[in-house]
Formats: C-alpha cells, sequence, structure tokens
C-alpha cells in the first residue's frame, strides 16, 4: 500500500507575484448562518435578523452580516493562502460593493500582490495577497487585501497524523 498525504497547504517559496489560486470551496449562506454569527456577535441591527423589519428595507428581505461575508470569505482563502500561517500582520482595503442575501451563494480567489524574506524572522516570509469573494450572479460582494506571515517549508510546527509513524513530518 502506499500512502498519500494530503494537501498542506503553500508555503512561502510558494508564492509568486501575480499568480492567481481559485479557492476550491463556494458556500450558500442560510438563514442560520445569517442569525447565529448575527447574534453570536451581538449585532443589533435588525436588518439582520428580523425578517418582518427587513421587508420594509429598500431590499425586502435581510441582509447578510458583512462580517459574517468577510469571515467565510476569507476562510475559503485559508486551503490555498494562509494553511501555514504564523500570523496575520493586518487587513486593509475592504470593500463591500454588493449585498449578500440569505441563499446566495459565495465562492472566492485571491492574487499574490507581494511576497518577501521577513528582516526579522528567518523561518517566516511576508506575503500580501487581494482576495475577492463573489456571489453566484457573478456579482463581486467583498474584496480586501491581507498581509500575512507564512512559515517557510520545513520551519514551521510538524503535523502528526494518527497511525503515520513516528512523528514524521508532513510540511516537505
Amino acid at each position: 500500500m502506499v500512502r498519500h498525504t494530503g494537501w498542506q497547504g503553500r508555503y512561502f517559496e510558494d508564492f509568486v507575484v501575480g499568480d492567481v489560486f481559485e479557492h476550491p470551496l463556494s458556500r450558500t449562506v442560510t438563514t442560520t448562518d445569517n442569525l447565529w454569527f448575527t447574534l453570536l456577535t451581538q449585532n443589533t441591527a435588525s436588518v439582520h435578523f428580523d425578517h418582518e423589519y427587513a421587508a420594509q428595507t429598500e431590499f425586502g428581505k435581510p441582509l447578510v452580516n458583512s462580517t459574517f461575508t468577510l469571515a467565510l470569505v476569507a476562510g475559503q482563502s485559508v486551503t490555498d493562502v494562509s494553511q501555514n500561517v504564523f500570523a496575520n500582520l493586518g487587513w486593509s482595503d475592504i470593500t463591500l460593493p454588493a449585498p449578500v442575501f440569505e441563499g446566495d451563494t459565495v465562492s472566492s480567489w485571491s492574487e499574490v500582490l507581494a511576497a518577501r524574506e521577513s528582516a526579522s524572522r528567518p523561518d517566516v516570509g511576508v506575503v500580501t495577497v487581494r482576495t475577492e469573494g463573489v456571489k453566484q450572479t457573478g456579482e463581486t460582494i467583498l474584496v480586501f487585501a491581507r498581509t500575512l506571515l507564512v512559515y517557510k517549508r520545513g520551519r514551521g510546527p510538524s503535523r502528526t497524523l494518527p497511525g503515520s509513524g513516528r512523528g514524521a513530518r508532513h510540511d516537505e
């Protein structure tokens, strides 16, 4: 039997300025997503959780909490951008050009804007990406830039999988 390890994400050496990563998972936003996230974050804007109130707005239905949209799209990018993150350094230029409604399906991609060695941490590099989220209509719903520290290959924590032997590294 041949054992194959699954995708372990990109390391600093894998980022090339101009590369675009189409994130593999899309997600349809549900009413439950919107309600739970809104209530868990103590957002009191009725347009997110009161269907009667939202019906009286120009949209005629609840808006999805924009911080949920940000969290969803950021999460979609992890498998390609930050699976091997040391730390996020910052988020900027966040724009929400179109609303998201319950029932919309969100997809995303990221473009590498910059990649450089860290001046203070030899085990990581500094990567900046621009991520864009779209809904099923093709309409852009979210754009942001994110700068993060990403481990170099073989320099981060190891992943030991059950039954994989003697603590083998799965990042090389």
